[in-house]
């Protein structure tokens, strides 16, 4: 829910009829090639489409920003993650099923380690992509949480609850994302998100809201970090960060 990342060419709208399928790849990987080169402020939409050998019209049809291009599997990202949850059994429990919407957007990321990595130190440079990026990781957030509003309208504090876990499992989630991130992709990324999210549904209970056991934890593993009320979310996901000592 940080960056997402899957393999340029997944994602966004699909390829007009009489284009060239690679067409969506090819500005991707023309973009991150000259990001590299060049930096990412000084490289225009002009320069990737050059590149790319296409039209700047194209870029747009596929991109509506330069931002975008550097995040081009979030839309279908959310919308497999917004369905997954409106197909959710009428037994399941809220708080494992948002776990596993969550784990959607961790294999995303998976399927390309090289390309996640790159932009993951793109995005820790560029303070425009970092706000961008904390944008859509309150929409990830946001669609957990009408999730969770739903199945927990009965309780009296079912809209706080509901708040609470869906910012909960998506901090949960990209720690540790990151974690995986920052070993450059070598190490399982399932394991530290696991943990992780094991630890919030341990916090947060079962759908009867009795506790529940976490797989693996300890005093070290619980940080406690408080926000005034009315914080902006990139406020307190900065303070949680620094909890962690993570970027």
């Amino acid at each position: 829910m940080s960056t997402s990342s899957a393999a340029p060419g997944r994602g966004g709208p699909a390829d007009p009829p009489g284009e060239r399928p690679p067409m969506r790849e090819a500005l991707v990987a023309a973009a991150f090639r000259l990001f590299l080169e060049r930096g990412y402020e000084r490289t225009t939409v002009e320069d990737i489409v050059t590149l790319a050998g296409v039209g700047r019209r194209s870029f747009f049809r596929y991109f509506p920003s330069k931002e975008d291009v550097v995040f081009p599997d979030h839309e279908r990202c959310l919308t497999d993650m917004t369905a997954f949850l409106a197909a959710s059994p009428e037994d399941a429990d809220p708080v494992a099923r948002v776990c596993d919407a969550a784990r959607l957007v961790l294999r995303m990321y998976a399927e390309n380690p090289a390309f996640s990595v790159q932009r993951y130190h793109l995005t820790r440079q560029v303070p425009g992509l970092r706000a961008y990026e904390l944008s859509v990781v309150w929409r990830y957030e946001r669609a957990l949480a009408a999730y969770l509003r739903g199945r927990l309208s009965g309780r009296a504090d079912g809209t706080l609850r509901a708040d609470m876990i869906a910012a909960a499992v998506v901090a949960a989630h990209n720690n540790g994302l990151r974690s995986w991130l920052r070993s450059g992709g070598r190490e399982d990324p399932r394991a530290a998100v696991d943990h992780a999210l094991g630890l919030a549904q341990a916090v947060f209970g079962d759908a009867s809201g009795a506790p529940v056991a976490p797989r693996v934890a300890g005093p070290a593993d619980v940080v406690v970090v408080a926000a005034r009320r009315g914080a902006p979310l990139w406020q307190v996901v900065r303070e949680v960060e620094a909890a962690f000592g993570r970027d």
